[in-house]
């Protein structure tokens, strides 16, 4: 293919989009530019469906690459790309969530689209042009898809939306808002914001529909140019190749005499009331299962038509739980559509950890527990685009038994990282700022069980958790997952408030709202529809706006605020400003003073470059110790201090050293030893006294004079001469006799020698 390339004006950039020069084996590829970031997306289908399964076998790859950011990876034995950093696979999920509803329904053929960063100009994110390059390769390739979409990044600055900003405005933004869909259908949103009222986030989602035409129109003009002729969706949905008309024609009206028997006893299985749980639900479901294949059994021998016509239970059933929505408001528990399972909070559970907190929303419940740590403790970003330091985790764990399942536990997954990052954005706007709350903070929510919006529930967990470890936090955050029925033939739809399992199906959304009473600071949303319109968007942030108030008051009865305290076994921390030049003194040597510091106290001990120093210690009076040991070492001696402790750490002829602070040395010259004249400064003190010293004076050169006897005087220690000791009548030689000091004086006078300048002190 001839490389075309196409462009449009969005949000005051270049967008464009070139054809036919890249990855050209696969079903479709394109390279996106927006400014100077450069993705590439390459769509491809396999050729065969895949056998035994009963979804559609899509995945979507979104790929980091360092050299795109001019950048090598920092660890010293890995140089290459391996596993995905978090930011990538939430990325990745979003860019799915987007592509995945508009699919024909019933697709086996396994499709996989690979988004790569080629390029990237640290000013526009590549997750926008990321998703509109995997919406134009899916759209100009052969492989059916109902697109196309947009998608496009919505923030705010001084009170204006604005289009696609770069990294710099968004740190000037109250809300971070991507919409994906049409000019009036929202497939997918991801927000996140600073508490928005409901009404600016349905203005910004809006905002952000209305300028997604541009892009649909761009895409479509390169359908026109360059698109292959669609494959027929029947032929992917790996159907038996020996299907013969007749064959399907007896399939179908099996299936017709299936949902029939399926009408009489489908309400009796599942609608019986709040009190039946989900795991009882299941069982009456898979009985009734059973049930229909015996009634299927009785109308043919032939097993493979039986398992044909069979196969049509799951789809009956969304479409049964949506119907009797939509007709009745009847949901499977007795709830109204509006109604939240019930719900309980509890904090404090287990004894040393920092915080903890126990949420339950029927089914579902989360254990979240917080621990504290130093900044030391925050974790280093090495992206393509993240540096910096991350002080604020939270990770979601989802084991099998949470949903009566078996599996393999491993490593984290995609789903686990996705709805970890959901909590963690959805709390970052009420946190402390570090200056306030120096510390580290970890939450690790716990799924224990789980029938639908995990994740939220995870949301309030945290929020118990974080408060009961005396974190304070501006205010507490909940979350709600909404819900939809549709029946896009007769264009009906009814929101539900608090969604559980059977209420996600084919038709459905999961609508997930996270927020304080003020705002709201999450969004996501997935949809299995064809797209939500402007009325449903505004219907449902304002009924879950209301959800949202009533799980905060279930919340504020276990924990209204952040406890005073933090927990006994939590670190402490203080917080100390140094001149920066002294963070040297601080380190010492190769690290010699800090680290001594932290061997003897056990503290860790952080240090900006600005001259923040922050000390951490479970212990107090480890703590204490270390800060003390912090402040001597960069503090600025003033005149007439006084120091009780002083070591005396060389003798010259003249006088003695004294270091009186750690790191810290000045002179007691041998005049100011004691109240008579001292033949030898051996007479009054030796290497390794500890004796008290007054600093008298600290010279234009820094230089520090100590007095012995000053220092006697003022503790009210007298000074008595030794039985037969014979003071010199003779000179003082260096530093000026009786008159001390380090003049040029005294009795012999002198030029070098004698005075000891801070700096000046012994280097290693």
């Amino acid at each position: 293919m001839e490389a075309k390339n196409f462009q449009t004006q969005w949000g005051g950039k270049t967008l464009s989009v070139e054809v036919g020069k890249l990855a050209q084996q696969a079903n479709a590829s394109c390279v996106v530019r927006y400014g100077d970031t450069v993705v590439l997306a390459a769509a491809t289908q396999a050729h065969n469906a895949r056998t035994g399964i009963d979804f559609f076998p899509l995945s979507v790859e979104y790929e980091e690459k360092m050299y795109a950011a001019g950048k090598i990876k920092s660890s010293r034995f890995i140089k290459r790309e391996g596993r995905p950093t978090d930011e990538a696979v939430m990325t990745g999920r979003m860019i799915d969530r987007a592509l995945r509803p508009i699919f024909p329904h019933g697709m086996r053929h396994e499709v996989q689209v690979v988004i790569e960063c080629l390029c990237v100009d640290l000013e526009n994110d590549s997750d926008i042009p990321g998703l509109v390059a995997a919406s134009c390769a899916l759209n100009m390739s052969d492989i059916p898809w109902n697109g196309p979409i947009a998608a496009i990044r919505v923030g705010r600055v001084n009170g204006e939306f604005v289009v696609n900003p770069t990294f710099e405005q968004r740190t000037q933004s109250d809300l971070d808002v991507i919409v994906a869909g049409t000019a009036d259908k929202a497939i997918m949103i991801e927000a996140n914001g600073k508490e928005i009222p409901e009404a600016v986030m349905y203005e910004a989602i809006m905002f952000g529909e209305k300028n997604l035409q541009p892009v649909i129109d761009l895409i479509n003009q390169v359908r026109a140019a360059v698109g292959k002729p669609k494959a027929d969706a029947e032929k992917l949905k790996g159907e038996d190749p020996n299907m013969t008309d007749e064959l399907r024609r007896e399939i179908a009206d099996l299936q017709a005499k299936a949902k029939a028997f399926l009408d009489q006893g489908f309400k009796a299985a599942l609608f019986t009331g709040a009190k039946v749980g989900k795991l009882e639900r299941y069982a009456a479901l898979d009985k009734l299962q059973e049930e229909m294949k015996k009634y299927l059994k009785t109308l043919t021998d032939d097993e493979d038509k039986v398992a044909k016509a069979a196969s049509i239970f799951d789809e009956y059933c969304d479409r049964a739980v949506s119907l009797a929505i939509l007709d009745r408001d009847e949901r499977c528990d007795g709830r109204s559509l509006t109604d939240i399972r019930p719900l309980s909070a509890e904090v404090g559970l287990l004894p040393r950890t920092h915080g903890t907190g126990l949420f339950y929303r029927g089914e579902t419940q989360v254990l979240s527990i917080v621990t504290l740590g130093g900044p030391g403790d925050a974790q280093i970003l090495d992206g393509m685009d993240d540096v910096g330091k991350k002080r604020y985790m939270h990770h979601y764990n989802f084991p099998p038994y949470a949903v009566a399942e078996t599996g393999r536990i491993g490593s984290t997954g995609r789903r686990e990282i996705g709805h970890g990052g959901l909590a963690e954005r959805a709390l970052i706007p009420v946190l402390p700022e570090k200056e306030a709350f120096p510390y580290t903070i970890r939450v690790v929510s716990e799924v224990l069980g789980s029938n639908g919006s995990s994740s939220q529930g995870s949301i309030c967990g945290s929020t118990l958790a974080l408060m009961d470890a005396g974190v304070p936090i501006k205010r507490p955050v909940a979350g709600i997952a909404m819900g939809i029925a549709t029946d896009e033939a007769t264009n009906r739809w009814k929101v539900l408030t608090d969604l559980q399992d059977l209420e996600d199906g084919e038709g459905g959304m999961d609508f997930k709202i996270g927020g304080t009473a003020n705002g709201i600071t999450t969004i996501q949303l997935d949809t299995k529809t064809t797209g939500l319109n402007a009325e449903i968007v505004k219907q449902t942030l304002e009924q879950g706006r209301d959800a949202r108030l009533k799980i905060l008051d279930v919340m504020a009865s276990a924990i209204a605020a952040p406890r005073p305290d933090l927990s006994p076994y939590a670190p402490r921390i203080e917080t100390i400003k140094i001149d920066p030049e002294k963070i040297r003194d601080l380190i010492g040597p190769g690290g010699k003073m800090i680290n001594k510091i932290i061997d003897e106290t056990g503290a860790t001990i952080d240090v900006e470059q600005d001259g923040t120093v922050t000390v951490c210690s479970v212990n107090k009076a480890m703590l204490d110790k270390a800060v003390k040991w912090v402040n001597d070492i960069t503090r600025e001696v003033q005149a007439g201090e006084l120091f009780e402790s002083g070591k005396v750490t060389r003798i010259l002829d003249f006088g003695a050293f004294v270091e009186f602070l750690p790191n810290q040395e000045g002179m007691v010259h041998i005049s100011e030893l004691a109240p008579w004249r001292v033949n030898k400064v051996t007479d009054v003190v030796n290497v390794g006294d500890v004796v008290p010293v007054k600093v008298i004076k600290i010279d234009e050169l820094g230089r520090i004079n100590l007095s012995l006897k000053a220092a006697k005087e003022a503790l009210g220690q007298e000074q008595k001469m030794p039985e037969g000791y014979e003071p010199d009548s003779g000179g003082r030689g260096f530093g000026g006799g009786d008159r001390g000091g380090f003049g040029r004086g005294g009795d012999r006078g002198g030029r070098g020698g004698g005075g000891f300048r801070r700096d000046d002190r012994p280097r290693h």
